[in-house]
């Protein structure tokens, strides 16, 4: 099975962007297009996620290995790689077991450990998706509506309505796999499993005002990735991307297009 992906623009290296959890490469896509116009970029669909297959299998070295098959299936012998949360851990896990594929790598808002099971914020958004009726539920509203009983900020229940779909019956369905995303949701907390340094360039972007990268993470960041840098971008959040798009667009380049000392 391959993944859904979408290209961009065939100019310069090889930009593969991975999404984060319940995200798709269409959240990407404004950073997807802006890029394109100096990389040959292309946008992923992870498993369980946007137009992809589903698979009860979901962990790290999978999802790795996902990207390995449809870089060889597009004759992409090494690309530069962004990904964002659960995509930073994807394109982690692939650099620290698989070297010779990652040219450079940009990490957004995550650091390669496990996370503590106090976190139960992507269950009870999990908990909200799976109590929606649709056979009841006939506008996006009111699903927005039943959601926020689950989901407090606006910014995550619009983003988490992104994955709707209407079928031909014109009844809604989640694009996502809900049931293999709560099964294997332990495994999404682990680090990544490969601990191979990683000895090329390494950017790791955080926001600010987010708690996913900790100054406790730095030594583990510089063990795995002693290659790396960071930049934080004041007034962000973990989606700080979307807080900050000029910020982070400048950052990209600024790293992408440094010549290695």
């Amino acid at each position: 099975m391959q993944l859904n992906f979408r290209q961009y623009s065939e100019l310069g290296e090889p930009l593969i962007i991975l999404h984060g959890l319940f995200g798709n490469l269409a959240n990407w896509g404004a950073h997807s297009k802006f890029l394109a116009k100096h990389y040959s970029v292309f946008g992923i669909d992870l498993r369980n996620h946007g137009k992809s297959f589903h698979a009860p299998e979901l962990n790290y070295p999978v999802m790795a290995e996902d990207v390995l098959v449809i870089m060889d299936r597009l004759n992409i012998a090494s690309a530069n790689f962004i990904g964002h949360s659960m995509g930073g851990k994807v394109a982690m896990e692939l650099a620290l077991s698989r070297e010779d594929k990652v040219d450079k790598l940009i990490v957004v808002d995550i650091a390669p450990v496990t996370y503590a099971q106090s976190d139960e914020v992507h269950l009870r958004a999990i908990e909200g998706m799976q109590s929606l009726d649709f056979d009841v539920i006939k506008t996006r509203k009111e699903a927005e509506k039943l959601l926020a009983e689950f989901v407090e900020e606006d910014v995550t229940r619009e983003f988490l309505l992104t994955n709707l779909l209407r079928k031909e019956s014109k009844k809604y369905k989640w694009r996502l796999n809900l049931q293999y995303i709560e099964q294997n949701y332990n495994r999404l907390r682990e680090r990544p499993s490969a601990d191979i340094p990683f000895l090329k360039p390494c950017l790791f972007v955080k926001g600010e005002e987010s708690n996913y990268i900790q100054e406790k993470n730095k030594q583990e960041i510089l063990k795995l990735f002693p290659n790396s840098q960071m930049k934080i971008i004041r007034r962000t959040g973990h989606w700080l991307h979307v807080d900050k798009p000029r910020v982070f667009q400048n950052h990209v380049l600024e790293f992408l297009q440094a010549e290695e000392k």
